[in-house]
């Protein structure tokens, strides 16, 4: 057998990015994953990016990632969510034709060099000398390898309910990884159970369009990667309709049918996407919810009713679709279901998402306790860069900072608080929201992804004449400027304080219309829009990013101070045995990534301070 550099066991969205990214860095990569033609699969909703996972979709692509090339390419409806609001917490998504996003991810992955896929699943891993080799295939066949990523989503020991009946499996007709589960449990990872779940698919064709509220995407569709020009999908409609009292009451009727509430499952699940029987549980004043009914292809009639995931039985399944506006007649194609998973807490990883302790060993996506295919692209993109410095002999050490991105944010918040319930990713989890937009992920991390290897030729040329593009016409704007009685005779309505005033200090005031300030500088009428949007935006948040760097430049003094992994924290004088306790188990890098942790107290941190400089 051949050896390989890195193997990444799982072809969903952390496994294909882990897997690209490691091939497009040069490492000789295998993909192993139960079947082939499953890669790439939307197990849940037909949809990539929204608030803060469109952030992290962008920050995936900047690194020259799969996910949003694939979701233009496969979208056939856009939305840029927010749009009322500042870009900092506007939101790109594009719902997508299911079978078109599969055969975009498979097209990607066969035109990547260095990579081999294989149709097998892993049951075991091989380790020599405390690190891991290689994994072992549902065959017995023996992978060897310098790293392995294990991207398993929802297969570990994965058990659907339905009602009251239980099956083991990873998604429907799909079999669980007992196996690895097993292999992982074997090493001393910490692991617990949660749970996903998704909602019964309708057949349009039955559905009463006509009755229901028409929600058409955007006029024009705002691509999800930027390296795409344009998006030539036929766009589609979605509908809305609503629960009702007589949904409500017959959810209520039946909770005891439910898996959730009749016991059966332990995991926990996801707050943010909860279950329509958790939503009429804990929101009973509520008299509706609103459902989204999504096209799930141009060629299938199949529809995904975003908004009502159940474990209920199947036939209570057809009264709650029957009760809504415009679905009394509607046949439910595939009922919903529950599944529960197992998971590894992700206080036992590194910052680069390597298992501590066990060194080659990286884990990514809902293994780590998070729930959504972006975050799971962003994590599969980060353990394989690093898993490639591993396989190399080097330490691995590709981490973004909370400052850089969202993707940063999520790995420190999982690595240092845990998870209790399936983590998603919100804009409201960033303190840096004015400097993470979606717009600038490619300012942001394109020139990082260039010095770590894994961007390729096509997005660096382009991306260093955006660049130029945009920096020229900062400098431009910041040196070109007028009175305030020249702005005023203009027709812009600035103080007339007497003080010279830059087009970049004007540009995104409301009191300069884009006709005055095009009439004033014509030259503004010839920037590519992209360009041209890209100034806009760094003139309206200038001012208050110029005061964050002035802040940050603190925080990364506290951060630089690092924390060595040998250091025994119950000997350090003045720390509790509680603080003791939060800082073993979490095991921070920094003395800033220890302020983080959970319960640390002020008192704590400058204990822990004074030790680290006197050691």
């Amino acid at each position: 057998m051949i050896p390989f550099d890195v193997i990444v066991v799982g072809g969903g969205h952390a496994g294909t990015e882990a897997a690209a990214v490691a091939a497009r860095s040069g490492a000789r990569t295998l993909l192993l994953t139960h079947k082939a033609e499953t890669i790439g699969e939307m197990s849940c909703n037909p949809a990539i990016g929204g608030i803060g996972k469109g952030h992290l979709v962008r920050e995936v692509d900047a690194l020259d990632g799969l996910m949003g090339r694939a979701a233009d390419a496969a979208g056939i409806h856009f939305k840029l969510l927010n749009r009322s609001k500042g870009p900092a917490v506007r939101g790109p998504r594009a719902q997508a034709d299911r079978k078109l996003y599969r055969q975009a991810v498979q097209a990607l992955l066969a035109e990547t060099p260095n990579l081999t896929i294989r149709a097998e699943g892993a049951e075991g891993l091989l380790t020599q000398g405390g690190r891991v080799a290689g994994v072992v295939g549902a065959s017995g066949a023996e992978y060897r390898a310098g790293a392995v990523v294990i991207t398993t989503g929802t297969f570990l020991r994965g058990v659907i309910h339905l009602g009251r009946e239980r099956t083991p499996a990873g998604r429907v007709g799909d079999a669980p990884s007992v196996g690895l589960a097993l292999a992982l449990e074997g090493l001393g990872l910490p692991m617990a159970r949660l749970k996903t779940g998704t909602p019964p698919r309708l057949d349009g064709r039955t559905i009463d369009w006509a009755a229901l509220e028409s929600q058409p995407g955007d006029a024009e569709p705002e691509p999800l990667s930027w390296m795409t020009a344009r998006i030539t999908n036929r766009q589609v409609n979605c509908g809305i309709t609503w629960t009702t009292e007589d949904t409500h009451a017959l959810i209520r009727a039946n909770l005891g049918e439910s898996a959730v509430y009749g016991g059966r499952i332990s995991g926990v699940g996801p707050r943010y996407c909860p279950s329509i029987e958790d939503k009429v549980v804990r929101f009973a004043d509520k008299p509706r919810h609103q459902i989204f009914l999504e096209p799930e292809g141009l060629d299938d009639d199949t529809v995904y009713p975003n908004g009502i995931s159940t474990s209920l039985p199947e036939s209570v399944q057809r009264g709650i679709i029957a009760s809504m506006p415009g679905l009394s007649r509607a046949v439910i194609l595939r009922p919903g279901y529950a599944i529960e998973y197992d998971h590894v807490d992700p206080r036992a990883l590194r910052p680069t998402l390597e298992v501590r302790g066990t060194p080659g060993l990286f884990l990514a996506g809902q293994i780590n306790g998070t729930t959504g295919y972006e975050e799971a692209a962003a994590q599969g993109i980060m353990a394989g860069l690093n898993a490639v410095q591993r396989a190399a002999g080097t330490e691995p050490g590709r981490v973004l900072a909370r400052d850089e991105a969202y993707a940063g944010v999520m790995i420190d918040d999982l690595t240092l608080q845990g998870v209790s319930e399936p983590y998603r990713m919100l804009t409201a989890r960033s303190e840096y929201r004015l400097r993470l937009r979606a717009d600038n992920a490619g300012l942001r991390l394109t020139e990082k992804g260039l010095a770590w290897g894994c961007v390729g030729a096509a997005r660096a040329t382009a991306f260093r004449a955006f660049e130029q593009g945009v920096s020229g016409a900062i400098a431009r704007a910041r040196a070109e400027g007028a009175t305030p009685a020249q702005y005023r005779a203009a027709g812009a309505s600035v103080n007339l304080d007497g003080r010279w005033r830059s087009l970049l200090d004007v540009l995104a005031l409301p009191a300069m219309p884009v006709e005055t300030a095009e009439a004033m500088f014509p030259w503004l009428r010839d920037l590519p829009p992209r360009v041209r949007a890209q100034l806009e935006c760094e003139a309206l948040y200038g001012p208050y990013l110029a005061r964050q760097e002035a802040e940050l430049a603190l925080l990364r003094r506290e951060e630089a101070l690092a924390i060595p992994d040998a250091v025994d924290f119950a000997a350090i004088a003045g720390l509790s045995r509680e603080m003791q306790h939060r800082l073993g188990q979490a095991r921070p890098a920094t003395l800033g990534a220890a302020a983080r942790v959970a319960g640390i107290t002020p008192a704590a941190v400058a204990a822990l301070a004074v030790h680290l400089r006197r050691a």
